[in-house]
């Protein structure tokens, strides 16, 4: 037998769920942001990659005392990072609401998003 298929139109979305599901990917995201910057940090830390920047930088400049570990530590890398994904969770999930608002107004134009269902 064929499977019995349906077409059915996303007429409406509801912009508090939309909001709930952007806001718990979007925290995700961030939590990966941060994890992210604190691994990057400590594999370079941990090559000397840090120390031969900072080698470079003081010898380009010619202070004789520059430390770029000193001014870039991981709690300060953390914390840029954490700022970053803060903003991220804002912005991503005023962004979805936002669409979903749109969508409902545009949906009378368009007559929604076409879906078709199959039982197989």
């Amino acid at each position: 037998p064929e499977p019995r298929r349906a077409r059915v139109y996303v007429t409406r979305l509801d912009p508090w769920s939309v909001a709930k599901a952007a806001f718990l990917l979007s925290l995700a995201i961030g939590i990966v942001i941060v994890v992210a910057f604190g691994f990057v940090f400590w594999t370079l830390d941990s090559t000397g990659a840090l120390d031969a920047v900072s080698r470079t930088i003081d010898d380009v400049l010619g202070t004789g005392g520059f430390d770029l570990l000193t001014s870039l530590e991981l709690s300060r890398v953390l914390g840029f990072a954490a700022v970053i994904a803060s903003v991220e969770i804002v912005l991503v999930s005023a962004l979805a609401t936002l669409f979903a608002f749109l969508y409902n107004v545009t949906v009378g134009l368009t007559g929604g998003i076409e879906v078709v269902l199959s039982d197989n």
